[in-house]
């Protein structure tokens, strides 16, 4: 299994952006689903993104329209573009790498985002 570390996080304003990134230690070229959940405080850890090697991509529907999920397979990297920002995404968000519904992801150690005037 490859290590992930997610990096990028932050303190930002309503309305602003964050680009948050993950990166593995070994190639994910042959690793099926990649992909993003946070958790709040309080609450459940939540699927917000994922994204299979072909390049389908799904997401949660709070976050429609203002998160971006990409991968670079040739830099072993992940991405997760949030623009317009609102407080209920703070949030640590955790990064997972799946090579195949058979095998059990791989967990970043997480990244705190807090979204905040």
């Amino acid at each position: 299994q490859v290590q992930l570390v997610e990096s990028g996080g932050g303190l930002v304003q309503p309305g602003g952006s964050l680009r948050l990134s993950c990166a593995a230690s070994g190639s994910i070229l042959n690793i099926a689903y990649m992909g993003w959940h946070r958790q709040a405080p309080g609450k459940q850890r939540e699927l917000v993104a994922t994204i299979i090697n072909g390049g389908n991509t799904n997401y949660v529907d709070s976050v429609k329209g203002r998160f971006t999920i990409s991968r670079d397979n040739a830099k072993n990297m992940m991405f997760l573009q949030m623009n317009s920002l609102k407080p209920e995404d703070t949030a640590v968000y955790y990064c997972f790498a799946r090579k195949d519904i058979a095998t059990l992801p791989s967990w970043g150690q997480g990244t705190q985002v807090t979204v905040s005037s």
